[in-house]
């Protein structure tokens, strides 16, 4: 019997390059794939795969987001299959998923390292691992989420792909549907498609919207600029030393941050 499989990356060429992979491996039958978290859980539901491929850093509902999902939303009509993590994450997060029992792929994903995971596969597929140890570890994996979700960014930057921890952001900003991410050091780009996205992420009382296109670290603000009209703007402490206007309806709360 052949293992069912559904691939799910936001980017198309991730996705056909695993698929290419797999047809090496006659034992395998991808049965779909999805371009995000929301039409991999209804893929999951739709098609009962046994295994799933799944991206770690999606925009909007990410892998681990996606097993959420499905956990929470768990009934008995729908058999949860074993899942793959996909990533580009460094050492730090590979562990946090072999803690977890959950195998990954590490990008680009190699043929040899593919051939052991689905040998992995089987043996758990062919043990019937019971249903309630299998939903066991899933519900600590997603216990565990938001602490690994909200230490780290993934950042685009000089043609690299870069983890940023959380605290090392400076401040974010939306130019043209396009996040860029800055720290101290550096600047680049996010996968997050919207601020509201990349603000959910991360600690809100760390982490404040000060206007509609500007996410601000406040321990990354270096001075406080009075302005016209009872206004301020804040410089911050990345490299360019930016300034950052903060909007009439955030003016309060910076006074009372500041006793202003």
């Amino acid at each position: 019997m052949k293992i069912r499989a559904l691939i799910v990356d936001d980017e198309r060429p991730a996705r056909e390059e695993l698929t290419f992979l797999l047809k090496d491996f006659p034992e395998v039958e991808v049965v779909g794939q999805a371009g995000n978290g929301l039409e991999a859980v209804q893929l999951v539901r739709d098609l009962a795969p046994q295994l799933v491929f799944l991206d770690v850093q999606m925009p909007g509902l990410d892998g681990l987001g996606v097993v959420r999902r499905l956990v929470d939303k768990m009934d008995k009509k729908v058999l949860l299959p074993h899942f793959v993590f996909a990533t580009a994450f460094d050492n730090y997060a590979v562990k946090a998923f072999e803690v977890n029992a959950i195998d990954y792929l590490l990008k680009p994903i190699a043929k040899a390292r593919l051939g052991k995971t689905l040998e992995r596969t089987r043996r758990l597929l062919n043990g019937g691992e019971p249903a309630q140890e299998k939903i066991d570890r899933l519900v600590r994996m997603v216990q565990e989420y938001p602490t690994l979700q909200k230490t780290r960014l993934m950042v685009k930057s000089t043609g690299r792909m870069l983890l940023v921890g959380a605290e090392d952001l400076v401040f974010a900003t939306i130019n043209d549907g396009l996040i860029s991410i800055h720290t101290r050091e550096m600047d680049g780009q996010s996968n997050f498609r919207t601020l509201e996205e990349l603000q959910n992420n991360l600690d809100e009382r760390t982490f404040w919207r000060v206007h509609r296109s500007y996410l601000i670290n406040i321990n990354g603000i270096k001075e406080v600029i009075p302005w016209f009209k009872s206004s301020y703007q804040l410089r911050m402490d990345d490299r360019r030393k930016t300034e950052i206007p903060v909007s009439r309806a955030q003016t309060r709360r910076l006074r009372e941050l500041f006793n202003l």
